[in-house]
């Protein structure tokens, strides 16, 4: 592939959505598309991501209404469990079509 001085074919590199680029923030989109819903421990577990680590990036992905955060306590201990919405299932799946482009182009 050769690329040329304002090559627009480039655009959808500039088009990813960065929020759901973040590798940790990608991995917890990742697992919550294919569950229901997942509580904080099976995150930890699935993500490998440290407790205040997951927990930065939960709040980050709740503020932009990608997830919803459900917190109750359960014989006296918090409980905390997570699902996407439909605006994060979408942002997913978008971001999964503008990184197939990305790739699509980059492997010309």
């Amino acid at each position: 592939m050769t690329l040329h001085p304002g090559n627009t074919n480039l655009q959808p590199i500039a088009d990813i959505n960065r929020l759901a680029h973040e590798p940790a923030r990608l991995m917890i989109l990742a697992v919550l598309h294919v569950v229901e819903s997942a509580d904080f421990s099976f995150l930890l577990q699935q993500t490998g991501l440290s407790r205040g680590n997951l927990s930065s990036h939960l709040s980050k992905l709740a503020m932009a209404g990608y997830i919803d955060i459900h917190k109750e306590f359960v014989d006296k201990t918090p409980h905390t469990q997570l699902s996407l919405t439909t605006k994060g299932s979408q942002a997913y799946l978008a971001y999964r079509q503008s990184l197939a482009g990305v790739l699509a182009v980059l492997g010309d």
